[in-house]
This record gives C-alpha cells, sequence and structure tokens, in this order.
C-alpha cells in the first residue's frame, strides 16, 4: 500500500478520543506518518498549558479510501512530547489488554461483534433555545407513517424486498469495508426494527476488531451522506421499536487452542468464571459499554436488549449468552449489554477485564437461566439473586465510580477519573433539560 502513495498523496491521520469519536487531519505525504495537534482541544485529553500530543501512523491500518482520488486514511497511535505512549489513547488501551492477556495468563483474545444502527431519511431537531422544547421528528421510507409504507413495527427482521429498503445501501456498505476494511464482514441484514440493519464482523484481536467498528461507524455514515440519508447510531431514537445493540463474541484461546471448550463440548471452567466475572462488574462496565442516556431508554423490557444480570444458553432475554456451535473453533461467550454509541476500544478492554477478574477469583456464575427472564416474577428473581442493570447513566457512573479495580492493570485511575467526570457532565445536561413529553403529562395539553 506504502508503494503507491506519491508526495501530491493526501492521507488523513485518524484517531480515537476518550468517547470513542473519530477525529482526523488532512496531511500531504512527504515520506513520514507523523503529525502534531492540540490535545487541549479534544474532550478528556490535555490541559490547556500541557497540550502538545503527536501522531505516528499505524502502516498496517493506511488504505486507500474508495470515495476520492489519491486519498488515503491511516490510524494512529498518540504520544506525548517525550516519545512515550499516551495513556489516553483508546487503542493503546486496546493493545495493553492484548499484551496484559498473553504476559498474565499466556491467553489470546478473539472478538466479534455485532453491529446494529439505523438508516434513517431525515432527522429534525429543535435545540435552539429551551422556549422551542427541544422536540424532533425522524423520516424513513419503510415506517407506517410514511405515505406508501410496507413495514410494521418489531417485524422487519430479514425482511427481503420490498418492505426492506435499505438493501442497496447494505451491499455498498459491504464493499466499501472489504476496501477498508482490516477483517471481512460476514454478515448483513435487516434487523428487527424498521430502517435498522445488523452487520457482523469476523472475531480478530481486540484493537483489530475495535478499528473495524470505527471504520464501519465511519464509511456507514459516509456512504449514507453520499445517499442522502442518515445512518444513526443511537441505541434507542425510535420509541416502540427495537433499539441497536453492539453485542461482543468472545473467546480465549492458547495455543490454537479456544479455552472456552472442552474435549466434549461443553464449556470450560475458565469460561464460566469469565462469565461470572462479567456478571459481577455489570453495572460498572454498563456506564463504558452503555455509556449514553440513550443507553439506558434501550435497556427497558421487552425490546431483546438485556435488563438482568443473568447468563443462559441460547438465551436472548438473559445479559449473557453462550450460543449454539457445532465445532470447538465457535463456542464463544455472547455479552448483549454493550451498545454501539460507546467507545468500542474500552468497551471491549473492559469487558475482557471484568471476564478476567472472574478467572483470577476462579468465581461461578450459577446455573444458567431457561426461563424469559422478562417473563420471572420479582420473587423468582430475587430466590436466583438476579439483579437489574443500572436504570441510568448517572447510577452506572457511580457503580464505576465504586467498582474499577479490575480494570486497573490496563485503565490507569486518571483515565477512569476523566471519563467519570466527561460523563457526569453529559448526564447533568440532560437531566436539565425539559422533556417534550413532560409537557403533555405536566403542561395540561
Amino acid at each position: 500500500m506504502q508503494s503507491e502513495l506519491n508526495p501530491g498523496s493526501i492521507i488523513q491521520f485518524q484517531y480515537i478520543d476518550l468517547a470513542g469519536f473519530l477525529r482526523g487531519l488532512e496531511v500531504r505525504y512527504e515520506g513520514a506518518f507523523e503529525a502534531a495537534f492540540d490535545g487541549s482541544s479534544v474532550p478528556g485529553f490535555r490541559s490547556i498549558e500541557d497540550s502538545d500530543l503527536h501522531l505516528k501512523g499505524d502502516q498496517e491500518t493506511l488504505r486507500k479510501i474508495p470515495w476520492a482520488e489519491n486519498y488515503y486514511r491511516i490510524l494512529t497511535k498518540i504520544y506525548r512530547p517525550g516519545g512515550e505512549r499516551y495513556n489516553r489513547d483508546p487503542r493503546y488501551i486496546a493493545e495493553k489488554v492484548t499484551k496484559y492477556l498473553d504476559e498474565q495468563f499466556g491467553l489470546k483474545p478473539l472478538v466479534g461483534v455485532e453491529v446494529e444502527f439505523f438508516l434513517l431519511d431525515s432527522i429534525e431537531v429543535e435545540t435552539s433555545t429551551p422556549q422551542a422544547g427541544f422536540g424532533y421528528s425522524l423520516t424513513s421510507t419503510e415506517h407506517p407513517w410514511e405515505p406508501n409504507a410496507v413495514g410494521m413495527i418489531k417485524k422487519a427482521y430479514h425482511a427481503v424486498e420490498p418492505i426492506d429498503r435499505i438493501v442497496h445501501y447494505r451491499l455498498l456498505l459491504h464493499k466499501y469495508m472489504e476496501e477498508v476494511g482490516y477483517t471481512r464482514v460476514e454478515v448483513t441484514h435487516h434487523e428487527v426494527a424498521l430502517a435498522q440493519m445488523e452487520v457482523d464482523i469476523q472475531a480478530s484481536t481486540p484493537l483489530v476488531t475495535a478499528d473495524n467498528v470505527i471504520t464501519l461507524k465511519w464509511i456507514a455514515r459516509v456512504l449514507a451522506e453520499y445517499e442522502g440519508k442518515i445512518a444513526l447510531f443511537m441505541p434507542k431514537p425510535i420509541y416502540g421499536d427495537n433499539g441497536s445493540g453492539l453485542h461482543m463474541h468472545m473467546s480465549l484461546w492458547r495455543e490454537g487452542k479456544n479455552e472456552f471448550v472442552d474435549e466434549n463440548g461443553e464449556l470450560t471452567q475458565m469460561a464460566r468464571s469469565f462469565i461470572a466475572g462479567i456478571l459481577e462488574h455489570a453495572e460498572s462496565l454498563a456506564a463504558l459499554v452503555a455509556p449514553t442516556t440513550n443507553s439506558y431508554r434501550r435497556l427497558v423490557p421487552g425490546y431483546e436488549a438485556p435488563v438482568y444480570v443473568c447468563w443462559g444458553y441460547r438465551n436472548r432475554s438473559a445479559m449473557i449468552r453462550v450460543p449454539a456451535y457445532t465445532k470447538a473453533s465457535k463456542a464463544r461467550v455472547e455479552f448483549r449489554t454493550p451498545d454501539p454509541s460507546s467507545n468500542p476500544y474500552l468497551a471491549i478492554a473492559a469487558t475482557i477485564m471484568a471476564g478476567l477478574d472472574g478467572i483470577r477469583k476462579k468465581l461461578d456464575p450459577g446455573d444458567p437461566l431457561e426461563k424469559n427472564a422478562y417473563k420471572l416474577t420479582p420473587e423468582e428473581r430475587r430466590q436466583r439473586g438476579i439483579r437489574m442493570l443500572p436504570k441510568s447513566l448517572d447510577d452506572a457512573l457511580d457503580a464505576l465510580e465504586s467498582d474499577n479495580e479490575y480494570l486497573k492493570p490496563v485503565f490507569d485511575s486518571d483515565i477512569i477519573e476523566a471519563y467519570i467526570e466527561m460523563k457526569r457532565q453529559e448526564a447533568e445536561l440532560i437531566r436539565t433539560i425539559p422533556h417534550p413529553y413532560e409537557f403533555r403529562l405536566y403542561g395540561g395539553l
């Protein structure tokens, strides 16, 4: 790829901030993959009196951008002026968790993801003044309130034409991801909600998988812009229909062997302890894998999103499930709480660290749940010791503030503190803004 470059080539140096947003600057190629930037202008990074940071291109990520001439992208590593890696670089955190697993356990992680999102025709939001009421409206050719629509709420799973009106977009997305991504897209399909799709990305290391998620979100948004549409990764944009998740499929390997399954095809104690660790830290993990106020509008009963802290085989009402597998290489644990508003580098690393804490402490998750978790009575949940996930971002941040030691080998304390402060500001902002529906409830309308 580097041999294609010439002095006239333009490279977009891309990096990821603490919240998980992709940022970049364009540089004319002159033989080096380095650039400097102002870290104080990036929320959660540096203060103004010590702001300089340095980007170095990760040459394994260099790709041609297919929708422009002589234009390339490269993901970068962030450094301090003295030459040391910047500890708040999300890509560095994903690298660190892989190194920690290898050095402390002799294990290699494999992570695959299912990314769900909406493709909408328009979004109109009124937030210019408090007096305007902060309203919004969404449109999609698939929604029943649109002229000539043929879709039905919560019944669009694996729809085909004519109900599916976004298949051409998925095919283009598939094509561009093959050109710009780092592992292959395995499956795309229409999801349960109208105007919603899923993209399944082949499992790889935490770093490569997170790079793929960031790349997918970038390409999806650019492609939507060219199509005159909007790719929306908010977890729950539409009342009454399913929200979007970012389901993680994880396994741990040693010398080419999947350590989550034994010779009889059963889950190993390592796999059970990994599950138990995630369950143990479910509330604090929520702050990293469901990190927005909107996340908790998705985590409600009845929409296939997990609400209760439990696990089961093939049970989609549980927070963690073990999908059916026909061979050892496919045995894995699926974590269903994460959503696409999360920073994938932090979310993946934190989940692995929670699982490793379970392995270290030899925790056991107890018996798998074989019933629909949503239909259990309060007494049944109490007898089984099934807790609820946090109901708000504030509650999740409180949990992270009190339960974060399991993250420390990979997440420095200042990262956790900066992240909590940034997210508390978001929660406080939303808490102080009147909700449009409050006018109907309390305004006598």
